[in-house]
């Protein structure tokens, strides 16, 4: 059974950083695409990064670009978001979520897949 389990929110200055963690079990997760969303209250969830199976290919928002960044540790089953430079903008619930296709990409798109983690809460604020 997949399971997809995010940790590591926290409140965190502007200007600090902070690392999202992915904990993925049930599968394989090089070898699905994954993406890092993140979610306001009232607001649609949108995509902050992804990271294609097999490091098939990669997206960042516009808006994270230069700031953050994925990674995976296979031999943890686990993928991250490196938070740097995180403004009060950047608060929001972050959700983990896993696709995969024959050409193991990953989309920048929510409705492409299939399992979601529960969430984890990112404040920025002084």
């Amino acid at each position: 059974q997949v399971h997809l389990v995010e940790s590591g929110g926290a409140l965190v200055q502007p200007g600090g950083s902070l690392r999202l963690s992915c904990a993925a079990s049930g599968f394989t997760s090089y070898s699905y695409g994954i993406g890092w969303f993140r979610q306001a209250p009232g607001k649609e969830r949108e995509v902050v990064a992804c990271i294609g199976g097999r490091d098939s290919n990669a997206y960042s928002a516009e808006s994270v670009t230069r700031r953050f960044t994925m990674s995976r540790d296979n031999a943890k089953n686990t993928v991250y978001l490196q938070m740097n430079s995180v403004r009060p903008d950047d608060t929001d619930v972050y959700y983990c979520a896993a696709r995969q296709r024959t050409d193991f990409y990953c989309s920048d798109f929510v409705q492409r897949y299939d399992y979601w983690g529960q969430g984890t809460q990112v404040t920025v604020s002084s």
